[in-house]
């Protein structure tokens, strides 16, 4: 049998198969070239509630908002240090063009990594360090905190709080100083004492810490770490709760009386559009509540209203700019004056805070 050769009409007609069929593969190559890439570095697990939890809603809005625009990928429980410019790098490596590492021990890691990779785009959480291609940004904590001092202030019993803490770096002093303050606003006779982890995450430590510090007295506990074990201990023991990052309530019905909630979901899809319009550039942002960065999850039952009205009379002084948490006089557990009356402690005084304020117990660790 005879092949037969292709007519002219065939010969076109295939060429015009192979040449649609090239244009849709490289079309299909484009729109992924297209995709910005964006990565997110997390010192925690997901879960169902704190730091890392808060950190992901805002993830999940960027998704749902640029859709096909963007491409994400998310590595969690990465440890600071080594472990986490390791993981920095792979990503910058692999082409995303925007990475968000999302704990305070990934500040000279990403450093390192943005000068290996001056064409990436990166963000770190509550760091201090900038370069020409590595932002930061943070929240004012320290807002939530002195108006979950005042309902602690006000549903003590013993006048005695407590405090799980992690590092003893200024952004967790911050937070323990003005929530004994808040305290104090409205209960002079309060202390309060502090148990240091060591860890950001550590369920097991932050429950004996918890423990320990409801056995010296406490009937209302609080912390700066990221599982939900606090809030557990207290609704076992029988004491009340404040949440951090994120509402705990489910984890304790009776005793979460309210939590001090982190809002990142319009500070990344700013950054997003940001990098997808090509005008991205490296900032230092720290917002709070008057920025819708902070705020504080709905209050227990159990919080008489004339506490509801005097948090929310704070709160709204915080927002206009007539009550800072740390305004003058602001005197360090030795007596010492820091901050003069008619005052207030400015941003790059509370960066470096490195200090107890009165009614703190105990020594800080060096």
């Amino acid at each position: 049998m005879t092949t037969q050769p292709f007519s002219g009409a065939l010969k076109t007609l295939f060429s015009s198969v192979l040449l649609a069929g090239a244009l849709a593969l490289t079309a299909g190559s484009a729109a992924a070239e297209d995709k910005l890439k964006v990565g997110f570095i997390y010192v925690s697990p997901i879960g169902d509630a704190g730091w890392t939890f808060q950190h992901d809603i805002a993830r999940k809005a960027i998704e749902e908002k640029f859709g096909d625009k963007i491409e994400v990928k998310v590595i969690d429980s990465v440890p600071e240090g080594a472990e986490a410019e390791r993981v920095t790098r792979e990503l910058a490596a692999s082409g995303h063009q925007l990475i968000f590492g999302t704990s305070f021990g990934y500040m000279n890691p990403m450093l390192k990594v943005a000068k290996m990779f001056p064409k990436t785009h990166f963000e770190h959480a509550t760091g201090y360090k900038t370069a020409k291609n590595l932002g930061n940004y943070n929240a004012r904590f320290y807002e939530g905190r002195y108006l979950s001092g005042i309902i602690a202030g006000s549903m003590t019993k013993t006048n005695k709080l407590a405090y799980v803490a992690a590092f003893p770096i200024p952004e967790v002093l911050q937070g323990i100083n003005a929530y004994i303050r808040g305290a104090q606003s409205v209960n002079p006779d309060v202390e309060l004492n502090v148990v240091w982890t060591n860890s950001w995450f550590d369920p097991g430590r932050e429950r004996e810490a918890s423990d320990a510090l409801i056995d010296q007295g406490a009937d209302v506990v609080t912390h700066h770490t990221d599982s939900t074990a606090p809030t557990v201990a207290a609704e076992e023991k029988g004491v009340y709760s404040v949440a951090y990052h994120s509402d705990m309530s489910k984890y304790g019905e009776k005793a979460h009386l309210t939590a001090v909630t982190h809002h990142w979901d319009n500070y990344y899809t700013k950054v997003v559009q940001a990098a997808l319009d090509g005008k991205w550039e490296p900032g230092s942002i720290w917002g709070g509540i008057k920025d819708e960065m902070i705020n504080l999850a709905p209050m227990n039952e159990a919080v008489p209203e004339e506490v509801v009205a005097k948090v929310e009379a704070a709160k709204a002084a915080i927002v206009d700019g007539s009550l800072h948490p740390f305004a003058g006089p602001v005197v360090d557990q030795d007596g010492k004056e820091i901050v003069a009356e008619g005052t207030n402690m400015s941003d790059e005084d509370m960066s470096k805070m490195g200090f107890y304020v009165k009614g703190v117990n105990g020594k800080l660790p060096k």
